[in-house]
């Protein structure tokens, strides 16, 4: 066997946020390591299901969903899932024998690094979110490592084993978004000389925003800013009734946006949620931006995530709670200061971790190379 010719299984999803990174690291490996073979392990009710095989990975689903945080029937079955996906995950690692697994996080990952940990298989954890997720609080104890993306994580993991990596993103992510700003904005039909606030609700959408928006426009037949609407397909059709009544030279509106660096390009300032991932793009590509993090989370982590960045000077945050009244005035405010939006984006930009996908790949290598020197040993005995 070749000496970079490694069996690395890489488990989690269920949202964008873990599968996103998942592929990014992924990568990182093939591309240090192009011999070594990799597999994704995730909810097979998951999203990691269809943009894991899209992105070129094979990817195996085990049966598990994750606790309902209210009240709800549903989480009686959690127990039951949980036991056929311990087993399954056994058959996995034994079929692949991986010399090593990440977890990134999220429910999908706990079966795969639990069974990993019972089978002694070193494992490593990643987490995204400046207050840690559940998942990967449970699984660190045995946890080789436990790459993050934000300081003072040694309130949530053993300090000796944090290692500081930042999020990884998709590979030349910054360098994309550092195109010429008047193209994007003709790109998406905005007057280059007009400033651009881009509004970024995901891709389900953001309620709060997406009301936001619509309170302030429809009160508003011109703007000092054009406005780039991100709005989630999931509100496509009051979208569509608003805009109908409401037409808006200075809006152009999209469930989705596929080309997201060419969007950042052309922006002067950014509203959006406080998704780790997110608040990492935004970061590598330093704009000024103002988060509305989500209160609908768990353990209120994007929040947590977005304030890291505040306390530092990076960013604006303006609470859930509030926005609908403030978001849009504050907005356009900001974006006329000139100086306020320089000294926003120099600010975020500094806070950016640039090469996150190839130092958490060769934490990844490191222990795969622990792992295979385990497996000769065991061999011989």
């Amino acid at each position: 066997m070749r000496a970079d010719n490694y069996r690395v299984i890489i488990s989690g999803g269920g949202t964008g946020g873990h599968i996103f990174p998942a592929i990014a690291v992924a990568d990182a490996l093939l591309k240090e390591s192009p011999s070594s073979k990799v597999l994704f392990v995730g909810s097979k009710w998951g999203m990691e299901m269809e943009i894991v095989p899209s992105a070129g990975y094979e990817i195996v689903g085990v049966p598990i969903v994750g606790v309902k945080r209210s009240l709800s029937l549903s989480n009686l079955k959690v127990p039951f899932l949980l036991v056929g996906a311990l087993i399954q995950s056994f058959k996995i690692l034994k079929q692949f024998k991986p010399h090593v697994v990440i977890g990134m996080g999220g429910y999908a990952a706990f079966p795969l690094i639990k069974a990993s940990a019972w089978r002694s298989i070193p494992y490593l954890l990643q987490e995204q979110n400046s207050y840690a997720g559940l998942v990967n609080r449970l699984l660190a104890p045995k946890a080789e490592e436990i790459c993050v993306a934000y300081p003072k994580m040694e309130r949530f993991f053993p300090k000796e084993r944090i290692t500081l990596t930042g999020n990884p993103i998709r590979s030349n992510f910054g360098d994309r978004t550092r195109q010429k700003k008047d193209s994007s904005k003709r790109k998406f039909g905005f007057p280059p000389e007009k400033s651009l606030i881009l509004i970024v609700g995901g891709s389900l959408g953001a309620k709060t925003l997406n009301r936001a928006v619509m309170e302030w426009a429809k009160e508003r037949r011109e703007s000092e800013a054009s406005i780039l609407w991100q709005y989630g397909r999931g509100y496509k059709e009051e979208v569509d009734r608003f805009i109908k009544d409401n037409p808006r030279s200075y809006i152009k509106e999209h469930p989705f946006l596929n080309d997201m660096e060419s969007a950042l390009a052309a922006a002067d300032l950014v509203i959006s949620r406080g998704g780790a991932t997110t608040i990492s793009e935004l970061s590598i590509a330093g704009k000024a931006t103002i988060f509305v993090p989500s209160p609908n989370v768990a353990d209120n982590h994007q929040y947590h995530n977005a304030n890291s960045i505040v306390e530092r000077g990076g960013a604006i945050l303006i609470e859930d709670s509030r926005a609908v009244e403030s978001l849009l005035p504050t907005a356009i405010e900001l974006v006329k200061d000139k100086e306020a939006i320089a000294q926003l984006e120099e600010r975020i930009a500094s806070l950016a971790f640039r090469d996150s996908s190839a130092i958490v790949a060769s934490k990844v290598l490191e222990a795969a190379k622990r792992g295979e020197r385990e497996d000769r040993a065991e061999e011989r005995r």
